[in-house]
């Protein structure tokens, strides 16, 4: 396995709008009046321009904050995605659909069956972005106080990929046989129960449905804080990053691939998507102006309230203009919180500079230009090996995936380096992996 010599793009369709104002904008959808269609609108248009697949985030709550701050914040509202996804696997022919779900409040049996099912219908086209979960307010739904600590959430997450995978090889890929004339619907040889009995689950399978067309779906892992980065080095096939400098892309690229490494795993079978948000004009002016109209339509106490969700400590009750104070280690939110602080101190920004940088964006990269210059940027992390790739996550949708389609793509493979077509048929395929052979998962 070889890094890919095209650049790999996915796009965020859900939730609607990756800027925190991009729902105010004209002509913007939004989480709450979007239908099927809208969302398929998108998707497909993402597929004409060949992109590896759409990505669909989630959290298992609302976001921490009062109602009235509530009330003003998009990500009140979402579709749920397992739902949404199964819809559009029927309804696409050949994006990869990436798809969020918690290890910590889930169980494996039914991750392991409804991803299989949805792998099957969509022909092979399925990735699963494992999160453990950070949001506070997720464990107030599920009947916690608070979340398990981190190296225990993790420590589960592994054990739940160990017991998912497990259950995707219940069977040999010919098992089904279904002889009609002999009365054989499958070969009992090609059978395995999984008889799992671990520290945090006891699962004897075997799963209800046949292996995935994949083997199993995509693994994708989204974590950069120091318990993410040695699971991505473990098991992961994709892994997301919120790098905001080249210098750091690089030194995470670097990390992660010599972990795989050490794992006995090609430093080539772990993929690394970088989130982007491209805001484009015609002229740096006109760029420049439309992130400025986004900038200004942050309710300052939306971007303080949420500024605080990402740091885990409150931030709501100090002026704008005061430099963010020192900040207690907690168990939530360690890598992107760890990003936000280093860039104030980088950059000495107050907390309205702050807020107004990072929850723009949610924390990740926000790229303002020319279709030119947007290119240049997205090209040289990928020339230098930074990053294999990006999710691509307008400040709202469609208008910003259009803009993107009609004039990065294209200036992209002027360069070479994005595909002009799609070369196969399943994610793994679009992505370059290789397709695990059944048994072939070891805990490491």
């Amino acid at each position: 396995m070889t890094r890919p010599d095209k650049m790999i793009l996915g796009a965020l369709v859900s939730p609607a709008s990756s800027h925190i104002a991009g729902w105010r904008m004209e002509g913007a959808l939004t989480n709450v009046d979007e239908t099927f269609e809208d969302v398929l609108g998108v998707v497909r248009a993402a597929e004409d321009a060949k992109f590896d697949f759409a990505f669909l985030a989630d959290e298992l709550s609302m976001p921490d904050a009062a109602d009235s701050i509530l009330s003003r914040d998009p990500l009140a509202y979402r579709f749920e995605p397992l739902t949404l996804l199964a819809a559009l696997a029927v309804a696409t022919k050949k994006i990869g659909l990436v798809v969020t779900q918690s290890t910590t409040y889930n169980e494996p049996y039914h991750i392991a069956r409804k991803l299989a099912s949805i792998d099957q219908l969509s022909g092979g086209r399925l990735g699963w972005n494992l999160v453990t979960s950070y949001v506070p307010e997720e464990a107030r739904n599920f009947s916690r106080s608070e979340h398990l600590a981190s190296v225990d959430r993790y420590d589960r997450a592994e054990e739940f990929l160990e017991v998912t995978c497990g259950l995707w090889d219940s069977w040999d890929d010919d098992a089904f046989v279904v002889d009609r004339k002999q009365g054989l619907y499958f070969d009992p040889s090609k059978l395995h129960r999984l008889n799992h009995e671990g520290k945090h689950f006891s699962v004897r399978g075997p799963l209800n449905v046949r292996r995935p067309v994949q083997g199993w779906p995509v693994q994708v892992q989204a974590g950069s804080s120091e318990a993410g980065r040695e699971l991505a080095g473990k098991y992961a096939e994709v892994t997301f990053t919120a790098q905001n400098t080249l210098e750091a892309a690089l030194a995470f690229s670097k990390d992660v691939k010599a972990r795989a490494s050490a794992y006995g795993r090609s430093p080539s079978s772990v993929r690394i998507i970088a989130g982007v948000q491209p805001i484009i004009g015609d002229t740096m002016e006109e760029a420049q102006a439309k992130y400025q109209e986004l900038q200004n339509s942050i309710h300052p106490e939306v971007g303080l309230a949420r500024l605080s969700q990402l740091l885990d400590y409150d931030v709501t009750k100090l002026p704008e203009d005061a430099p963010l104070p020192e900040i207690p280690d907690t168990e939530n939110y360690k890598s992107r919180r760890a990003l936000i602080i280093e860039m104030a101190k980088r950059e000495n920004l107050n907390l309205g500079e702050l807020y107004r940088k990072v929850v723009s964006a949610y924390g990740h990269r926000v790229v303002v230009g020319t279709p030119e210059s947007v290119t240049r940027e997205l090209a040289e992390w990928f020339v230098a090996g930074a990053v294999d790739g990006y999710i691509i996550s307008p400040g709202y949708l469609p208008h910003g995936l259009e803009v993107f389609n009609e004039t990065v793509v294209p200036a992209l493979r002027g360069l070479g380096v994005l595909r002009e077509e799609y070369e196969g048929t399943t994610l793994r395929e679009h992505l370059g992996l290789d397709r695990p052979a059944r048994g072939s998962w070891t805990r490491k």
